[in-house]
């Protein structure tokens, strides 16, 4: 029989083994102290996380495996191996919900393509808590990852996606580089319709969260707060 893939959610930011206690529940915490096999993007960060959830055995007998952008489709089964032998293992990802945004979906299809039982756990995500604070519409959203890097691109691509909320009020939600907020930001102000409500989310769950919402002449007439290296969501509902 099989092992049960967790999967276990790690905070939005740096953060002690107290802010964890924060986000996640303890009977999450107990059962992602007791797994001896674990699965995320980077070992030494990985480890990080097992130190303030502190673990059951040494950490140093724990196995850690990674899965990034630079894990080949058929290392997939290499990582499911344990689990399909019988071995418990968690998924955690750099911060927030794994398999969100996150390579661990990769893992998450093959296990189920292979009958591996998967359980996801309760803790923060960014995108939900984003939407809940926002005001936009939480009945019909939808998260698109991250814009187009180049600026051209990248504000055609908010054209379109003010286009599609106006006419399905839909919440359009994405992401980006921390040292890109400030560009997103500017390109959402200059391109909106005055009335498109923008809302930016900054530091959710950490001491200096920040969330604003107003519409795009509102931001223009205001200032913007600091977004430089700060974990930011951005969220826009056409009107």
């Amino acid at each position: 029989m099989s092992g049960t893939l967790y999967l276990i959610p790690n905070t939005l930011g740096d953060g002690d083994a107290e802010a964890l206690t924060q986000v996640l529940p303890e009977p999450v915490r107990a059962q992602a102290a007791a797994l001896g096999y674990y699965i995320g993007e980077n070992a030494k960060t990985t480890r990080a996380f097992l130190k303030k959830v502190g673990t059951t055995r040494p950490i140093q007998e724990i196995e850690v495996r990674e899965l990034n952008v630079n894990t080949r489709p058929a290392e997939i089964d290499h990582l499911l191996a344990p689990i399909l032998q019988g071995t418990d293992a968690g998924l955690v990802s750099e911060a927030g919900c794994p398999a969100v945004a996150d390579p661990g979906a990769l893992l998450v299809r093959r296990a189920h393509d292979r009958g591996v039982k998967v359980v996801p756990f309760v803790g923060p995500s960014s995108i939900l808590l984003a939407l809940m604070a926002s005001g936009m519409n939480g009945q019909s959203f939808a998260f698109n990852g991250y814009l187009p890097v180049d600026a051209n691109e990248r504000g055609k691509r908010l054209r379109e996606l003010e286009v599609l909320s106006r006419k399905a009020n839909q919440t359009q939600i994405f992401i980006e580089t921390p040292y890109r907020n400030k560009a997103i930001l500017e390109t959402l102000i200059a391109t909106c319709a005055p009335s498109t409500l923008i809302c930016v989310a900054v530091d959710l769950t950490l001491p200096g969260e920040t969330i604003i919402t107003r519409t795009a002449s509102s931001w223009k007439k205001a200032s913007a707060p600091d977004l430089h290296k700060r974990p930011a969501i951005f969220l826009l509902l056409g009107a």
